[in-house]
């Protein structure tokens, strides 16, 4: 199972390790820090900071990453309006605003600064 926490996964940096999914990430920054040659030679997906592949697989990883579609799919939900709301958007207006901002700045520049 995917989600199990206790499932193992193989370290990227040393094939020997076989990591249970809980610790994972802190496995991989302890496992970074103790092989800093191999860690050059991988790449971070950018869908899955848990992913490293070799630097030269990275844009070949990217097409076939199964996290990629997971990411579009929050991307396509966040784009769209939430049920109950009509095609013009929502209906929260923002409050006025009081902020003049050319008057802050004529204001910081007036003012001294003292460290």
């Amino acid at each position: 199972d995917l989600f199990d926490p206790e499932r193992l996964i193989q370290c990227p940096f040393v094939k020997q390790h076989q990591i249970r999914a809980c610790r994972f990430p802190y496995h991989l920054v302890k496992c970074k820090e103790s092989h800093p040659e191999i860690a050059k030679q991988l790449a971070t997906c950018p869908f899955n900071a848990r992913h490293l592949v070799p630097r030269h697989d990275l844009s070949d990883h990217i097409t076939k990453c199964n996290d990629q579609a997971l990411v579009e799919q929050d991307v396509v939900r966040r784009c769209e309006p939430p049920q109950g709301q009509g095609e013009d958007g929502s209906t929260w207006q923002a409050p006025p605003c009081d902020e003049d901002w050319e008057t802050e700045v004529s204001e910081m520049s007036r003012s001294a600064f003292v460290w």
